[in-house]
């Protein structure tokens, strides 16, 4: 049995709010799940701190037994110094203009420019 420390999404409609839960990571989502470990209200603002909720002991405990946190759960672990910070991929670029598109919008910079 597979374990993962991931998101289970609670919370309404627009209103997102998340459990962090220790689960087989054959189990759905918001399904069955071992523990809860944690909360996540991603309506706060970044710096409250009730925007993520950890316990520490039982993430720590969980982690000794081999369970493998998300990508998003890896980085709330380092932020709190739970375990190291995951390296951080770079984002992808599909949502940038093509080439041609580029070098119209540089050369009519140049010409507004000069």
């Amino acid at each position: 049995m597979g374990l993962k420390i991931r998101l289970a999404r609670a919370g309404a409609k627009k209103r997102p709010y998340y459990h962090i839960v220790v689960a087989d990571s054959r189990a759905p989502r918001d399904g069955r799940f071992v523990e809860k470990v944690g909360t996540y209200n991603p309506m706060l603002p970044s710096d409250h701190p009730e925007r993520v909720r950890l316990f520490a002991e039982r993430i720590l405990h969980w982690k000794s037994q081999g369970a493998q946190p998300t990508e998003r759960v890896a980085k709330f672990l380092g932020k709190a110094g739970l375990a190291p910070m995951p390296e951080i991929r770079p984002q992808p670029k599909r949502s940038l203009p093509k080439k041609k598109a580029q070098e119209r919008a540089a050369a009519k910079a140049a010409a507004a420019a000069g």
